[in-house]
């Protein structure tokens, strides 16, 4: 058996060789793995191929950006599970052409009413847990969607959603990475109600290239198409999820699906270097990216180069100070009064910035003092007219609680667990309130006019990928594609908004790609290094040239997804 120090020398010559590309590009950078797919009539951008085509033919048959992405969005959760459905909630960001502006859409939802924190008490609770029935919050997804579509949409609903509705009557071939997921989590999941019966037929999840076909899912989404949105919160889905609760011992209630409703917010946005980049503020973790650029903004990125010691190192120390505040702050603004203003503020980023040492790694901050006044999935769509819309949809921890409600074909979110069960924090649970979320769509503006529609799923990665996105773009020069198949680096070990605190300083995740010179320079600085196959998240992205009406799009290539226009 090797030793503790040879093990180390091994990781990090794997890193260096691995690092070596086995192919090499005419064009671009070298760790590119494909070109940018260039349209002028429309784009689309998912997590899986088949999602992607089905938001491509919706624009052909004359629908808009927005039925492209409910219709794509509804195809992820039949294809997807792994990673969203109707029991999750969902985030969006739409660019309109008509009225020039960016508008935001939160449609997460609260937790039950019903339930209470002395009941997290009373069962000698620290935290809650990340499946069964008391993590369940209301799903928002399908409110979110007819939200959309009232505002924006152009096809009728049973249109929009006929695609993932045949797909599921009739059955699609289960993608690889997908299929991974699926069988990682099906062992575990099988023993809550109702999961085993729809997504583990004949006894076992379904391999790569089977078949799967879900009619459960196929009968709720034709309801909810021919009967809209009270259907689920309201008819008789919103009668099944609640006896179905109370057989399993949940909270969530009748009562809690029909009070519902999403909530039209404003963006919020902080300049990098001449581009305005676009969050939702809190509940969601948004504005985290939006603090970690600010205080970087006042070094020398460019001069650094992509991938040295010095980058890595300033990207980390800024996304520890960012994610201190994230912990002590972000949660549902109809609960608390949050200082986003303060938080996001350059001269706020300043006085952050001060406390970074050029040299050497901390091991914890503390939260600033501002003045107080997930897997998931991803898409990007564009349409003809120079509309555009940012995304993002999930269950939490892949495919959510396992509860899936009687002959629905879908499983209900664990958004829950990510309440505090402290008293006095700005995230501590209470009934109908929303749990602080780390889903989060991204936008960019340059100049007033719209440039990129783009997002990275994976919990804590969310913002620490928003940043580097932008970074790649706007410092180094890269193009969307290759902005996504860079190197990643990922920090875990923040203190979390469920209340946990971290003072060890956390480990520092690198991809293949980054050179062993700059990995020892940082292990030098007091950064403990290490290489977590598959924690670095899945992107989409969709860049819009001004002057020529043209779209670029890019996808993940960690993942199963496509990205295809016309």
């Amino acid at each position: 058996m090797a030793t503790p120090k040879v093990g180390c020398l091994i990781l990090l010559i794997s890193l260096f060789v691995l690092s070596v590309q086995a192919q090499d590009r005419i064009t671009g950078r070298n760790f590119a793995t494909r070109s940018e797919v260039i349209a002028r009539n429309g784009m689309v951008a998912t997590s899986q191929p088949l999602a992607t085509q089905v938001g491509l033919d919706i624009l052909k048959q004359g629908g808009n950006a927005v039925d492209a992405a409910i219709a794509s969005n509804a195809m992820l959760g039949l294809v997807e599970p792994t990673g969203c459905g109707i029991g999750g909630d969902l985030f969006a960001m739409v660019w309109d052409a008509e009225t020039q502006h960016l508008y935001g859409l939160n449609a997460s939802g609260r937790s039950p009413k019903s339930l209470t924190l002395e009941t997290f008490k009373e069962q000698g609770l620290e935290r809650i847990p990340s499946h069964g029935p008391l993590p369940v919050t209301v799903p928002g997804c399908v409110d979110g969607w007819f939200e959309l579509h009232k505002k924006f949409g152009k096809l009728p609903m049973k249109e929009i959603l006929a695609p993932a509705i045949k797909y599921a009557r009739e059955g699609f071939p289960v993608s690889e990475l997908i299929a991974y997921y699926w069988n990682l989590s099906a062992p575990f999941l099988k023993k809550y109600e109702g999961f085993e019966d729809t997504f583990m037929p004949n006894g076992q999840a379904p391999k790569k290239g089977e078949i799967f076909k879900n009619p459960n899912l196929a009968n709720t989404l034709e309801r909810i198409a021919e009967g809209g949105r009270d259907v689920f919160y309201k008819g008789e889905l919103a009668r099944v999820m609640d006896a179905f609760m109370k057989r399993v011992g949940g909270f969530l209630s009748y009562e809690d699906l029909a009070s519902h409703k999403s909530g039209w917010v404003e963006p919020v946005s902080a300049s990098y270097r001449g581009y305005d980049i676009w969050e939702l503020p809190p509940n969601g973790q948004g504005i985290a990216a939006l603090q970690i650029l600010n205080i970087l903004e006042g070094y020398d990125i460019k001069g650094w180069g992509f991938g040295s010691a010095e980058y890595i190192h300033h990207f980390i120390e800024a996304k520890k100070l960012a994610f201190e505040d994230r912990a002590k702050y972000y949660a549902d603004p109809e609960f608390n009064n949050i200082p986003v203003e303060q938080l996001i503020s350059k001269e706020y980023a300043a006085k952050r910035r001060e406390l970074i040492d050029p040299d050497r790694a901390a091991r914890q901050y503390d939260a600033g003092q501002p003045l107080l006044a997930g897997e998931t999935i991803y898409l990007a769509t564009a349409d003809k007219d120079g509309n555009m819309v940012s995304l993002i949809q999930s269950n939490y921890r892949g495919m959510g609680t396992g509860l899936s409600p009687d002959g629905l074909g879908f499983i209900f979110q664990d958004r829950g667990e990510l309440f505090n069960l402290e008293e006095g924090h700005f995230n501590t649970y209470a009934p109908g309130k929303r749990p602080f979320h780390t889903i989060i769509p991204a936008f960019i503006t340059k100049d007033g006019k719209p440039f990129m529609a783009f997002g990275v799923m994976g919990g804590a990665t969310q913002p620490q990928g928003h940043a580097q996105i932008v970074m790649n773009i706007v410092d180094f020069g890269m193009n969307v594609q290759e902005a996504g198949d860079a190197p990643r680096m990922l920090h875990r070990g923040s203190s979390q908004p469920t209340g946990e605190v971290m003072n060890d300083g956390g480990r520092v995740y690198l991809e293949t790609g980054i050179s062993y010179e700059d990995i020892r320079q940082l292990v030098k600085m007091g950064h403990r290094v290490g290489y977590n196959v598959g924690s670095y998240g899945g992107y989409q992205g969709i860049m819009y040239d001004s002057e020529s009406a043209v779209y670029y799009g890019a996808s993940e290539s960690r993942k199963d997804g496509q990205a295809a226009g016309y």
